[in-house]
């Protein structure tokens, strides 16, 4: 009798036992059914997530090579640039579809894109990925630009030679060769593997060198490692800059400043004086007659050499600021003044082009910003010399993209019988300075300027002025971020 109730007493554990058992199983069965199936789902959702974040690149994609057809289409191949006139900054939106690899269509692309400011290149892209019947949408941002050829601080078809002293924060560019004796906090390169230094007498030297001390070996020897100098490094040879393609440039210029620019013809005279002012307008004088030498043994035989000052003038108008930012000169040009809030570019050219009728932009007085941060853009492109005359002031501030597309950029040799102003104190410019011939604004026996200060304007470099010079056709990426 004892032993039966002890095993039904066994039997009866042994089913609680089994019970617990069965329950923790079912228990962490289901949970492991749960985990499965919540697991399937983040999968899926991480991959529909990866999916219109593929799309909306594809969209980004899809209009670099836009573009790159179309450099100047922001509305998509449309006649439109919004649904709801007026636009504010984007047009848009665009809708594409997207389709799988085995064209199924599973999702679009929405773009909205911003135009470049007057001037600028800047482009700036909004694409939204979206799949079909899913409200999970991701958004990628872009800037797309051109570099113009204001990404140099200085750039020149001719040899180059900066002294000692000379410190320099943008790129530099020659496509002769340079030497280099200051200090450079960025590349400076050259399209020649070496040359004929005309400052110095022997052998080739490489096509980007230095005279400091310890000066650099000459070629085929090792090219040194010089960051005292070349703080950034060196390269050569490298492709050149097409000075010749500016041509092209001006005449776009002188087009589009007839359009709905200002455009001024031949002055009958010697040539046009334009003061440009922070109310966003210009006062416009025509030249008639310039400063005569001091002394007759005052002279050189540079080409063009003179005065380069005006001595007599006639007020014509007072003009504003066109909307495009476009004012071409259809004759020599003197220009001085401050800007505010103002994206100019002015030039000089006659047409049909020859050497013997090119024209010039002298600076002799302070040419200013009011803002540095972009704001304030002034270009200026001559078709032969940008110049500083023999009457310019002492301490010269010019705040501007300069380019002498024939010519040279800097101030003519005058000798000791042209006076004290032959001998000036400093000048400094703030922007960039791309020049034909070898430029220059002193000289070794104290004509000149003594302080010679280039502050490289590296907003230029996405946002130059308008229809400035490209260096390339093609957009790049500068910026990209998701936005949501």
């Amino acid at each position: 009798m004892i032993e039966i109730k002890n095993q039904e007493r066994k039997g009866g554990q042994t089913l609680i036992v089994i019970i617990i058992m069965t329950f923790v199983v079912v228990f962490f069965l289901l949970g492991l059914t749960g985990w499965a199936i919540s697991s399937q789902r983040i999968i899926q959702r991480n991959v529909a997530y990866e999916k219109v974040f593929q799309i909306a690149e594809a969209g980004v994609e899809y209009y670099r090579w836009h573009l790159a057809h179309a450099r100047e289409d922001y509305q998509d191949g449309n006649d439109w640039c919004c649904e709801n006139p007026p636009c504010a900054q984007w047009c848009g939106p665009y809708y594409h579809n997207y389709y799988d690899k085995n064209q199924n269509l599973i999702g679009y692309f929405i773009l909205n894109i911003k135009p470049p400011l007057a001037g600028s290149t800047i482009t700036t892209i909004r694409s939204r990925g979206q799949l079909i019947n899913d409200n999970l949408k991701r958004i990628i941002e872009t800037q797309l630009a051109i570099p113009s050829l204001a990404k140099y601080a200085v750039a020149a078809n001719d040899k180059m030679r900066f002294g000692e002293g000379t410190e320099i924060f943008g790129p530099i560019h020659s496509n002769d060769g340079i030497r280099f004796d200051g200090l450079a906090h960025n590349i400076v390169s050259s399209s020649k593997l070496s040359y004929d230094d005309p400052d110095h007498e022997g052998n080739l030297e490489f096509g980007v060198h230095t005279h400091k001390s310890p000066i650099d070996p000459l070629p085929p020897n090792s090219i040194p490692n010089r960051p005292d100098v070349f703080r950034a490094g060196r390269q050569f040879p490298v492709p050149s800059i097409d000075f010749d393609g500016i041509s092209g440039d001006l005449a776009v210029i002188k087009s589009e400043a007839q359009q709905n620019g200002r455009y001024f013809s031949h002055s009958g005279y010697l040539g046009y004086h334009l003061i440009l002012k922070t109310n966003q307008t210009f006062d416009l004088y025509r030249v008639t007659s310039v400063m005569p030498r001091p002394h007759n043994s005052c002279t050189s035989s540079q080409d063009g050499w003179g005065s380069w000052s005006i001595q007599n003038k006639t007020f014509l108008n007072n003009y504003s600021f066109p909307t495009n930012g476009l004012i071409f000169v259809e004759d020599n040009l003197w220009i001085d003044g401050q800007i505010n809030s103002a994206r100019l570019t002015i030039a000089s050219g006659r047409f049909p082009e020859n050497q013997n009728t090119n024209t010039s932009i002298t600076i002799n007085n302070n040419l200013k910003y009011t803002n540095y941060n972009g704001q304030d853009v002034i270009g200026l492109i001559a078709q032969k010399n940008i110049n500083v005359g023999l009457y310019s002031v002492d301490d010269l501030q010019i705040d501007a993209a300069l380019i002498a597309k024939n010519g040279r950029a800097g101030r003519y040799y005058y000798n000791s019988y042209c006076g004290s102003y032959r001998s000036r104190t400093k000048i400094t410019l703030n922007g960039m300075i791309a020049s034909n011939q070898r430029y220059g604004f002193a000289y070794t026996d104290n004509s000149g300027y003594q302080i010679r200060n280039i502050n490289y304007d590296n907003n230029l470099l996405y946002g130059p002025p308008p229809r400035f010079p490209l260096t390339s056709d093609q957009y790049s990426i500068i910026s990209w971020k998701e936005i949501k």
